[in-house]
């Protein structure tokens, strides 16, 4: 799968979970980090933890694997690296104040509607 569909895959299944402010920042022409980070925001540490594990099961299935997954302890914060595609799902308050949109602010992003923003 390509980076492109897979970062857009993994806005889908994040979706089907109720993630919140999900946004898709294109880095492939500035970094080389990573081609797309995808972030998202949760509403719990139970929601961060189901989005996470949604995400992580059906990219297994997929035959997607994943490199290195960490923050499963607090919670707060939670990177899925796919290496092409890295996942940040942050409980609000720790999206707010590591503040990555505004890190990457000359790349292109991408605003995913969810439920509550489609009304």
């Amino acid at each position: 799968m390509e980076a492109k569909e897979l970062a857009y895959k993994i806005t889908d299944l994040a979706l089907e979970k109720k993630a919140k402010q999900i946004i898709v920042i294109d880095l492939h022409e500035i970094s080389s980090i990573a081609d797309y980070f995808v972030l998202m925001s949760g509403e719990s540490s139970t929601q961060i933890k189901a989005i996470a594990d949604h995400i992580t099961r059906e990219m297994k299935k997929q035959k997607t694997k994943i490199y290195h997954r960490e923050g499963y302890n607090s919670l707060n914060w939670v990177l899925l690296d796919y290496v092409d595609v890295v996942v940040h799902i942050f409980r609000p308050e720790t999206r707010e104040f590591y503040g990555l949109e505004r890190l990457w602010g000359d790349a292109k992003i991408d605003f995913i509607m969810d439920e509550k923003d489609a009304r």
